[in-house]
């Protein structure tokens, strides 16, 4: 457990975010490694069919991703407290809860599965293996939910460093696994979600079983568990919004994927669709990872009455996340082709995920500064304006400009619809922050009155 309320702002925050950078690269190399296997042995249909399921299932999980966001906050201001059992009731509701929820989504995802591929349009040469692939992921989602809260339980007591090896050990699974089912069992596209599937379950287990032995007073006991209903709440009144924000941008990339089915611009757009976005989501990480560290960072110093160094902290981790960002631009810019080249060898996949690259490349430190600013605003516990924000950028801007500039300008029109709802998220998340107003009293308070 790490006290992030005293010692150098910039410092403290990087070495926190690290771990969890670390970790999120591995994490994502399972999608990955999936494309890049299925795109260069069994083609680009079954790559873009990898690629038309992956919005669905974001659409599952980013709820529980915002409302473990609202539990670190909670953990994070008691631990700053130093309030130990308030942090065992925090960690008990969001066991209860997760697990439940984790239930309910597994269920609505297959039964709901077939309806929303055909609602995206998916072409019918990959509709059957997008199916399968889809619903063996979602029913391993009650292990993504799980390593996900461990995940969230461990940064609000300030370790970002233990899930990283748990991480490392399961990408290198998943890696074998993809191997042997896909190329010596011949499963397909089958092959790639269960090594995922398997993975992710180690993950979680290795997880569970070091809580159970590191932390004697958070350790799970079923019967010992206490639901503790203002902490719930307070807990959705913090994830919440979030929670809406990242079902609203996984809605957006849905409604992206219809825009590139819908104007039939092929198979080979939605593998390059796919290739670029899983590029795409390892540039993004660093400015994502330091955003929930700063998170943390601010929910203790704000716990433990230190509002000064939140104002220095912000500026650090901007300065950084922005370096970062530039450094990534270029490198997509001068590299694009070769890292599609990756996933699938075919000249038209190529070229249009290199200029989706182009494209959306050059913003990435519009994105950063989006991303370190809503960190503040989110470890403070105002969750619901920037809410408001991501949904005026994304449907009153990204999907009307991309569908406007599709009929002008093909794929690149679309991916041009990116950039611009980033840059108009992050002038309005500024100006949120510049007012001030998201400086409100402890969330300790809250719950106790």
């Amino acid at each position: 457990m790490q006290d992030l309320t005293r010692g150098r702002e910039g410092r403290l925050i990087f070495a926190f975010a690290l771990p969890m950078l670390i970790g999120n690269i591995f994490q994502q190399l399972y999608n990955t490694v999936d494309s890049i296997i299925v795109g260069n042995t069994l083609g680009k249909a079954a790559l873009a069919a990898v690629g038309a399921s992956f919005p669905l299932i974001f659409l599952l999980v980013s709820l529980i991703i915002g409302l473990t966001m609202g539990s670190t906050v909670l953990i994070a201001q008691f631990y700053g407290a130093r309030r130990l059992d308030q942090v065992k009731k925090a960690i008990d509701t969001t066991y209860i809860f997760l697990f439940v929820a984790a239930l309910v989504f597994t269920l609505l995802g297959l039964v709901t599965s077939k309806p929303l591929l055909k609602l995206l349009k998916t072409p019918a040469e990959i509709f059957p293996l997008a199916q399968t692939y889809l619903q063996i992921i979602i029913a391993g989602l009650i292990f993504t939910f799980g390593f996900n809260t461990i995940s969230a339980v461990l940064r609000g007591l300030g370790n970002s460093k233990t899930p990283l090896y748990f991480l490392i050990l399961s990408t290198l699974l998943n890696i074998v696994l993809d191997l042997v089912f896909i190329l010596a069992f011949g499963w397909g596209v089958a092959g790639a979600a269960w090594a995922t599937v398997i993975a992710q379950a180690v993950s979680f287990l290795l997880g569970q079983l070091y809580l159970a032995r590191r932390f004697a007073l958070f350790r799970f006991d079923l019967k010992k568990m206490t639901f503790d209903r203002t902490i719930f709440f307070t807990t959705v009144k913090i994830g919440l919004p979030t929670g809406v924000q990242q079902m609203l941008v996984a809605t957006g990339m849905m409604a992206l994927s219809r825009i590139v089915n819908n104007f039939n611009f092929g198979t080979a757009a939605v593998a390059a669709y796919t290739a670029a976005g899983r590029i795409d989501s390892f540039a993004s990480m660093p400015a994502m990872n330091l955003s929930a560290a700063l998170s943390s960072f601010v929910g203790q110093n704000l716990g433990a009455g230190k509002p000064e160094r939140v104002k220095r902290g912000y500026l650090s981790t901007l300065g950084m996340a922005i370096a970062i960002a530039l450094a990534t631009t270029l490198t997509v810019a001068l590299f694009g082709p070769e890292l599609i080249a990756l996933f699938n060898t075919d000249p038209e996949v190529i070229a249009i995920g290199a200029s989706y690259l182009v494209i959306v490349g050059s913003f990435y430190p519009v994105f950063a500064w989006m991303f370190i600013t809503n960190g503040v605003l989110r470890g403070a516990g105002d969750t619901l304006i920037p809410m408001f924000f991501s949904v005026f950028s994304l449907w009153l801007i990204r999907v009307p400009v991309a569908a406007l500039l599709a009929r002008r300008l093909g794929t690149n029109g679309i991916w041009w619809g990116i950039p611009v709802a980033w840059t108009v998220g992050a002038l309005l998340g500024f100006g949120y922050f510049l007012s001030g107003r998201w400086r409100r009293r402890s969330l300790i308070q809250i719950t106790e009155e």
